[in-house]
């Protein structure tokens, strides 16, 4: 199930079915690792801060570090990301095999140790990389894998994954801030330069296409026990607010629930959740939806589905899958790649 850990968790919690000084960045890290051998850090000459570093993180803690994060453990995957496209590999993460599944953005290189699972890491493995910050994913200051993890004297980063009220803003926000706590921050700011740049062309490109039927609807899912999950991306979901910025028009209606599973959409990722019958709801939208290339994947049953078939925007052509790996609570990259699947269907390229 490729969810955010967070929104994973509190699904099976209610048993649903139906995110001065410098040096150059190339230089191997105290780690031993050097940076990653991705496309995106190849020709970076961006440098690195070697001054003390006083933050305040997601959740409203101070992080005070002597010096730059050199040594970096992730316990999420958009923030893996994050760290991957700074042109930092981590020392530890957490689920590094579903991340090589579901985020197609940055590889991870197989070198990186095995942190356990998202949200229940393996404190041993975790200290046994000896991080100099534990970057995590948490909602308020007393979350209960802050309290865990600060036990162990390391310090720990805390990023606000998802905000319904504003998306691409927070992805921009955890990104600087992983960016600060790294010395890293002229990296960050020109990769954020280059997404706005990005989503700017974009627009251009589909302002100038007579896009058609311009109600939407993005989608993922799962199968749980048999069953047919629809997760819809509602009104303040970072795949909704990205079609928004193309001039697209959200179908999904639901309004925010803070009571995730008994309707609406949850206020921090903006996602609902269905059956395949609820995707009748949105009428003759266009669909776009999330595929994947795992045995078990969704999509299987929901090609299969009489429902499906008989849906407009099905029988018209304007159902849509967007690549695999393209992970919908990821960081600047991940938000590229979204946005170009979005073009290259608006416009037919």
């Amino acid at each position: 199930m490729n969810l955010p850990y967070r929104l994973a968790a509190a699904a099976a919690l209610l048993g649903l079915v139906a995110a001065c000084g410098t040096t150059k960045v190339d230089e191997p890290s105290a780690a031993g690792s050097a940076a990653p051998t991705s496309q995106t850090c190849a020709d970076d000459t961006t440098t690195t801060s070697t001054e003390p570093v006083s933050m305040t993180d997601g959740v409203g803690r101070k992080v005070e570090l002597a010096k730059p994060a050199q040594r970096v453990a992730v316990l999420e995957w958009q923030q893996t990301e994050d760290l991957l496209t700074l042109c930092l590999t981590p020392v530890a993460v957490a689920d590094p095999k579903g991340y090589g599944t579901y985020v197609k953005a940055e590889k991870l290189p197989a070198t990186v140790a095995d942190a356990g699972e998202r949200g229940e890491p393996d404190l041993d493995a975790l200290y046994a990389t000896k991080p100099d910050l534990i970057v995590v994913e948490a909602f308020k200051a007393n979350d209960e894998i802050i309290t865990k993890l600060e036990k162990r004297g390391v310090p720990v980063l805390a990023t606000v994954g998802a905000d319904a009220s504003g998306q691409i803003a927070n992805m921009k926000k955890v990104f600087s801030m992983i960016g600060t706590a790294t010395g890293r921050t002229e990296r960050a700011d020109l990769v954020l330069k280059q997404f706005d740049e990005h989503l700017a062309a974009a627009k251009q490109k589909v302002a100038g296409t007579d896009v058609q039927a311009k109600d939407f609807l993005f989608f993922d899912g799962w199968m749980e026990g048999g069953n047919l999950v629809i997760r819809p991306y509602g009104k303040g979901a970072l795949f909704t607010e990205l079609g928004e910025q193309l001039g697209l028009t959200p179908a999904w209606t639901d309004k925010i629930n803070s009571a995730y599973g008994s309707g609406g959409v949850d206020p921090a990722y903006g996602l609902a959740q269905t059956d395949i019958e609820g995707l009748t709801a949105v009428g003759g939208a266009t669909l776009f939806y999330s595929d994947d290339d795992t045995p078990d994947s969704y999509v299987k049953e929901l090609r299969k589905s009489p429902i499906w078939t008989a849906l407009p925007a099905v029988k018209e052509g304007r159902a849509h899958a967007f690549p695999a790996g393209v992970w919908g609570a990821g960081g600047p990259l991940s938000n590229e790649q979204a946005i170009d699947a979005y073009v290259k269907i608006l416009t037919k390229e």
